[in-house]
């Protein structure tokens, strides 16, 4: 294919076009190398400076990874299923994982965990309904698959609520936190998740080691008790070349009409 100066843009835009539609096809297929630089140049007819603003076009949108200097190659897309509805199923599954070991057995996952007391961020202390000067106890969590960062789970808890619990310690809780807080006191029955999706923070970037022009879903969960009571704020963060968010919707029941 040569390009062309009229009709479908500019000269990289043409060549990432093309590129883009072998990748969705399968013509090149995931992990596949490109062409070097410089049969992309004879292929196209255009200078190598094209060819690597062409290339640039796709790094930036998270097709392709530059791994120079043996080139550039397709993506390999192993998306993780996410479930938010399954936030408040039975646990655990087994013994010795939680959730996110027994649902991605086959890869080898991981996860860091660092617990720390914080002032709330407005939006954290907002959605628990803390006065000034109140702390949170934040669990912070990077999620990997096969040594690469998945997603970040980060929980955050009002801290006279779990002081000396074993949400205060930076391991695995084998019940979950959610029974740990039932344990205490402070069932949740119910749930508001929100979800946006936007560009990742630079904080987000490092902790996910991200690509350039890889937005993330930001998907914050606060978690109520049968009285009304917000004792839970979970954010996480799933880049989206990463992951699938898979609701079950159920339609409920119809009374019958009056006659």
């Amino acid at each position: 294919m040569a390009v062309k100066k009229v009709g479908r843009g500019t000269y990289k835009q043409q060549i990432s076009d093309d590129l883009r539609q072998q990748i969705a096809d399968g013509t090149l297929a995931p992990g596949a190398k490109l062409p070097t630089e410089a049969k992309l140049t004879d292929q196209y007819g255009v200078t190598r400076g094209t060819v690597r603003a062409a290339l640039e076009i796709l790094v930036n949108e998270g097709l392709i990874i530059s791994a120079r200097p043996v080139g550039h190659f397709v993506r390999d897309r192993k998306p993780m299923v996410v479930r938010p509805q399954a936030e408040f199923r039975p646990r655990p599954y087994t013994p010795e994982m939680d959730a996110f070991m027994t649902e991605h057995e086959g890869r080898a996952p991981d996860q860091k965990i660092e617990v720390s007391i914080w002032e709330p961020s407005g939006e954290v202390a907002k959605r628990l309904q803390l006065e000034s000067g109140e702390l949170v106890v934040a669990r912070r969590r990077v999620r990997h698959l096969d040594g690469e960062p998945f997603n970040i789970n980060d929980s955050f808890f009002p801290l006279d609520l779990v002081r000396d619990s074993a949400i205060m310690r930076p391991e695995n809780i084998t019940p979950g936190a959610n029974e740990t807080l039932a344990e205490l006191g402070f069932r949740q029955v119910r749930a508001i998740d929100e979800i946006y999706v936007r560009m990742p923070t630079p904080d987000e970037v490092r902790r996910l080691e991200l690509g350039p022009g890889t937005p993330v879903a930001y998907h914050v969960c606060t978690g109520y008790t049968e009285d009304g009571k917000p004792v839970r704020v979970a954010i996480s963060v799933y880049p989206g070349d990463r992951h699938v968010i898979s609701y079950e919707r159920r339609r409920e029941a119809q009374p019958d009409s009056e006659a």
